[in-house]
């Protein structure tokens, strides 16, 4: 029973790892305000995968992680920022 068991557990561990999400995080210039924060955030939200969405006003950071499998790239989130209005800068990849 307890090598079933143990089996088991490294079975869900090692498909749990493999199972991966990625955060993108994005520089972006004009960010000062919560309404600047939803029109960004309406935005992403219509990019399939999207998970969850991070705007750090401060840092002029936006961090959006997706799901696996789903790839951002730095020229279709320029289009993204420049129709929402703001200006993008640049972009880093992390498989979390």
């Amino acid at each position: 029973m307890k090598k079933i068991f143990y089996a088991l557990l490294l079975s869900v561990t090692l498909i749990g790892a493999a199972i991966a999400d990625t955060r993108y995080s994005m520089r972006v210039d004009g960010l000062a305000c919560p309404y600047c924060a939803y029109g960004i955030e309406k935005k992403l939200n219509q990019v399939e995968g999207v998970t969850d969405i991070d705007i750090n006003f401060n840092k002029g950071l936006v961090s959006v992680i997706v799901t696996e499998g789903v790839e951002l790239s730095e020229p279709e989130m320029e289009k993204l920022f420049d129709d929402a209005g703001f200006t993008f800068r640049s972009m880093e990849k992390e498989t979390i």
